[in-house]
């Protein structure tokens, strides 16, 4: 059997200030954006630059409930893990654009690990594995 995880959502407050945040700080390329009629919304996936097969799937909260996750679809812990070739170079790229860092870089015995805020307060890894 053979399984992969395709896509993660993560609710926002809106397509295309998450669109300017994810292609225009982090990089991301834009995979699909597509009208859904019957629901009165958009299919927006965006994924890091060389993923293969893997992406955010952008789904603008449509309730007072998925509102309220907004920001912390985990809780407060770090949600998602972005890997990287060249820790330098992104952690470097990514402060330039004005991304927040919120634990500095460190190296751990699995790689060279930060911690940065989307524009929702989510928290990413940025991580470089040994």
């Amino acid at each position: 059997m053979k399984q992969s995880i395709g896509l993660v959502s993560i609710v926002v407050r809106d397509y295309d200030e998450a669109l300017d945040f994810f292609m225009g700080k982090l990089g991301f390329r834009l995979v699909e954006d597509s009208f859904v009629p019957e629901q009165s919304k958009r299919w927006v996936v965006v994924s890091p630059p060389g993923a293969a097969g893997s992406g955010l799937l952008l789904a603008r909260a449509s309730s007072p409930e998925q509102e309220a996750r907004i920001g912390s679809q985990a809780g407060g812990r770090v949600f998602l893990f972005l890997y990287t070739d060249d820790f330098w170079r992104d952690y470097e790229a990514y402060r330039s654009r004005g991304i927040a860092f919120v634990r500095e870089p460190r190296q751990e015995a699995y790689g060279t690990v930060a911690v940065f805020l989307d524009l929702y307060g989510n928290k990413w890894d940025l991580l470089q594995p040994t």
